[in-house]
């Protein structure tokens, strides 16, 4: 059985969560899930989720899995919204661990935070096999932008998270805390290995002035003109590329807010004793 595929772009963050089900009436995942969030009033909303639960009840789908591609660092998850109101698992990568241990430090999280990833409901090692309905999936590590970025690999897509980006824009920033410009290119040439049809997804897209909005690019498009990483572009290369763009960028505007919520499976912190949740503005810390 084929993939079939719906794919949402949230134009605030430069975000495409995609659906992915087995057919009408089956089986469907939700990869990587936005939360609407305005940073200057501390609001939160659900416009953009509720539009992949009406395409799921449109459908009359199944949400089995909600899949992230890594703790993202430009918009909150709606991963824990979309469970609460159409069921399914949270899957990501084993090594959220890691970045769950960075981040608690960062944020100085709360004593009953646990790094231990138990806030998601499986997380995937690489080359893990799970199932989407009748649909096979493989997981991929994809270590470079943050230790635990996996791809999601169904019949000829791979939905590759913030490794890659379009031909036009490049590649994911590896500055973070746990990032690396050298496991990134190996986890793009692992990518740039797969047969040249195959289909590689986006989870964001900046696109240049006079482009739409785009998310689908082959490993043939992605080697002959990746801005970043084509053929021809070695390891060395790409890592002093990488290390001095990385130099010259502001850090993401929802970074602060977002890693807090995503490092648990996109649950806000806990409330405090007045019954307001806080999130934490750590001062000269990144």
């Amino acid at each position: 059985m084929r993939a079939q595929l719906e794919s949402f772009y949230d134009a605030a963050s430069g975000t495409i969560s995609h659906i992915v089900f087995d057919q009408p009436g089956g089986h469907a995942a939700i990869i990587d899930p936005v939360l609407d969030f305005d940073a200057k009033s501390g609001r939160t909303a659900r416009h953009f989720a509720d539009r992949q639960l009406a395409f799921l009840r449109a459908q009359g789908l199944n949400l089995q899995w909600i899949l992230e591609t890594h703790a993202h660092a430009d918009h909150l998850s709606a991963s824990a919204y979309l469970k609460r109101q159409a069921g399914g698992r949270i899957g990501i990568g084993r090594r959220i661990l890691e970045v769950q241990v960075i981040f608690s430090r960062v944020f100085n999280l709360e004593a009953g935070f646990r790094c231990d990833g138990s806030q998601f409901d499986h997380l995937f090692d690489d080359e893990e096999t799970f199932r989407i309905g009748e649909l096979d999936v493989k997981t991929l590590a994809l270590p470079g932008h943050t230790p635990a970025d996996v791809g999601y690999q169904i019949d000829d897509r791979v939905f590759v998270g913030d490794t890659l980006f379009m031909p036009d824009v490049g590649t994911a920033r590896c500055d973070f805390p746990g990032g690396d410009a050298a496991q990134l290119y190996r986890s793009i040439r692992r990518l740039l290995a797969l047969p040249d049809q195959t289909r590689l997804l986006m989870c964001h897209d900046y696109p240049p002035p006079g482009r739409e909005p785009a998310w689908v690019a082959t490993v043939a498009e992605q080697r002959a003109g990746n801005l970043h990483v084509h053929d021809g572009v070695d390891e060395a290369a790409f890592v002093a590329m990488r290390q001095a763009r990385d130099a010259t960028l502001a850090m993401p505007q929802l970074i602060l807010p977002s890693i807090q919520v995503n490092i648990r499976a996109g649950n806000l912190p806990p409330a405090e004793d007045n019954g307001v949740r806080y999130l934490k503005l750590p001062l000269d810390a990144l």
